[in-house]
């Protein structure tokens, strides 16, 4: 290593030598501006964005909060409420270290169960003291104070929070008009945009970072309306819940997650547009909940076999829209007409990609609103209009199976399937309600065509294509009309678990009874 870097810096003194030598070779020419190549520079220099009387203007708005935890939700027994050392989800505790190290961060020892103290940050939106910061931040909080920028202190009341959204709401009582800053519109934003992150990373205080917005509509599986902007400016542990500007002093964003494989910034952070912001939080402060549009459907990404079964359009089935895997009864969904089978494309003019796009569209509607869906049904397109209501506490429980149930022996067929008739044991051992009805999947035969589609011994086949079935004669005799009219694929809808989804299958090219 040494020999390198002596090598290295014998070569830059041989190269700071030559040049010198050529210099003075040469006649004295600084009155040519030719060769001045300081004033070139000068005069194709592009200045770097200079923030520093936004961050002067907006920082008063900026604020640091601190939470206290309740015994129970430190114990880490369950999933509920923080993690044991404190730190928010995305952030690892080191092995072998007591929890916030190396940073002090007011915790207490790990062998003695006090009371545990978390920072996280925040902002105000109103001179009233209202102030917006992550759900996880304050969620299990037992006391929350919050620390302006110039120091003063104030104990803040949680006046809501969403933890679909990650969004939680405060007020402080400062007895005086505070600073505050203006939510601006995520859907302007653009990829390459420069933004400025600030917060309190690692307890160290109102900190600025800045960078560009790396890409928008990100999921990262961390909430069922995940539509992150992300950005390189770095954000760290305590920076959750702190305002991500714009150019304007606008805030376009919260910052929430990063993804780092050690806690730290690699330049992978995200932030929920300030779009949810705004609505979320309008709804927190006049009621304290969100109320959120539901359709009754349940959809799932397409994948380019289910493309194929369904004859479905598109170069990039991963994108082309969310396939409807159940239907609520008596949803609006139900009452709209629309199926299992269908791919919902739009809603209200937005298009839909993915499920997580159809999720979000439709929460974001008013209950009692109207949604105007376009989707495809057998290859052509259609539009809708449904009136949404109320999400319940518990959608999941709205999806159930038809009724009836019929009797048949067990097929085994061409594709790897043995069925069964759904008997009063298989809807024991599979816990299925009394009115499912379908065929189940006994047996997957290793390597063959139903195998390679991922079928797995105790789906529940209640459907082939459009077709719903109950029994395994009726699964055969689609499966088989399915072939006769040629088709190179079809799409089953099973039940797994409790959930509804299509899987695409090849049907290979052969003929036969074969299920």
């Amino acid at each position: 290593m040494t020999t390198l870097r002596a090598r290295a810096a014998f070569a830059l003194t041989l190269l700071g030598a030559t040049a010198l030598a050529g210099a003075a070779a040469l006649p004295a020419a600084a009155a040519d501006g030719s060769l001045d190549a300081t004033q070139a520079a000068q005069q194709n220099y592009t200045p770097v964005p200079d923030f520093s009387a936004l961050v002067k203007q907006v920082a008063p708005a900026v604020v640091s909060v601190d939470v206290k935890l309740k015994l129970d939700q430190t114990s880490g027994g369950d999933d509920s409420g923080p993690p044991a050392n404190g730190l928010p989800p995305g952030f690892p505790q080191i092995p072998g270290f007591p929890p916030g190290f190396p940073f002090g961060f007011g915790f207490g020892p790990p062998q003695t169960p006090q009371a545990v103290e978390a920072k996280g940050s925040g902002f105000i939106i109103n001179a009233n003291g209202t102030i917006v910061t992550n759900d996880h931040v304050v969620k299990g909080a037992k006391k929350v104070t919050v620390t302006l920028d110039d120091g003063d202190i104030y104990v803040a009341k949680v006046i809501g929070h969403d933890a679909k959204t990650d969004i939680a709401v405060l007020k402080i009582e400062a007895g005086h008009p505070l600073a505050y800053v203006e939510l601006g519109s995520s859907n302007d934003v653009a990829v390459g945009q420069w933004v400025i992150a600030m917060g309190n990373p690692f307890g160290l205080g109102n900190t600025v970072t800045t960078g560009v917005i790396s890409a928008l509509g990100r999921d990262i599986g961390d909430g069922p309306y995940d539509r992150f902007i992300q950005t390189d400016a770095p954000i760290n542990e305590g920076n959750s819940g702190g305002p991500l500007f714009n150019q304007k002093g606008q805030v376009i964003g919260i910052n929430t997650a990063i993804l780092s494989p050690s806690g730290g910034s690699v330049g992978i952070g995200f932030a929920i547009p300030s779009d949810t912001i705004n609505r979320v939080v309008t709804q927190l402060i006049q009621t304290g909940k969100v109320r959120r549009g539901f359709l009754g459907v349940s959809a799932q990404q397409i994948t380019p076999q289910m493309a194929q079964a369904l004859k479905l359009p598109g170069a990039n089935p991963n994108k082309d829209g969310a396939l409807v895997a159940a239907i609520a009864p008596n949803s609006p969904a139900a009452k709209a007409g629309l199926k299992p089978g269908d791919v919902i494309i739009a809603v209200n003019g937005q298009t839909v990609r993915d499920p997580g796009d159809l999720a979000a569209d439709i929460a974001n509607i008013d209950p009692n609103g109207k949604a105007e869906i376009k989707y495809l049904r057998g290859g052509q397109q259609r539009s809708v209009t449904a009136q949404v209501v109320e999400m319940p506490a518990n959608p999941d429980a709205s999806f159930q199976q038809g009724s009836g149930s019929q009797q048949a022996g067990p097929q085994q067929g061409a594709l790897g399937l043995t069925l069964a008739p759904l008997t009063p044991d298989l809807r024991r051992q599979l816990n299925l309600p009394d009115d499912a009805s379908g065929a189940v999947i006994v047996g997957v035969r290793p390597n063959s065509l139903a195998d390679q589609a991922g079928l797995q011994p105790g789906d529940l086949l209640v459907g082939v294509g459009g077709t719903d079935v109950s029994s395994p004669d009726d699964a055969i005799a689609a499966i088989n009309a399915a072939r006769k009219a040629g088709a190179g694929a079809v799409a089953l809808r099973i039940v797994r678990q409790g959930q509804a989804l299509f899987v695409g299958i090849s049907l290979g090219g052969g003929g036969g009874n074969g299920g």
